[in-house]
């Protein structure tokens, strides 16, 4: 699996240093065609351990329509050093590499906004 930033400026490993509240990471996730299957498979191995980590909360995996091979996990963590936390232990990193080789990620970590009218934080 190829690891791109989603955000040019700010580096995934960095957001995963602060001890800062709910937070919400977006992985985009783009796979071959032929590799759905296998994607999933590993997706839903990684997910099945993210779940028994401390400061987990939930997760949701979304994927484009028409028979898009893009999809978007959305993941809700206590704070993000506890997602980073989970991200770099040893069997989660070991695990990553049972994705397909055509499989690029692109994780971001955000945090609710409150846009008065619209959205509560």
């Amino acid at each position: 699996m190829q690891l791109h930033e989603m955000d040019d400026r700010v580096d995934y490993r960095q957001q995963l240093g602060h001890d800062d509240g709910p937070v919400v990471l977006i992985n985009q996730f783009n796979v071959a065609p032929e590799d759905v299957g296998h994607f999933l498979d590993a997706w839903a191995e990684d997910a099945a351990f993210m779940k028994r980590q401390s400061g987990f909360i939930s997760t949701q995996l979304h994927r484009g329509t028409q028979g898009s091979t893009t999809f978007m996990n959305v993941a809700v963590w206590e704070s993000a050093e506890a997602l980073g936390r989970a991200f770099g232990a040893p069997e989660f990193q070991e695990h990553t590499t049972a994705y397909p080789a055509t499989t690029t990620a692109r994780p971001h970590v955000f945090e609710k906004l409150a846009v008065p009218g619209v959205c509560v934080a």
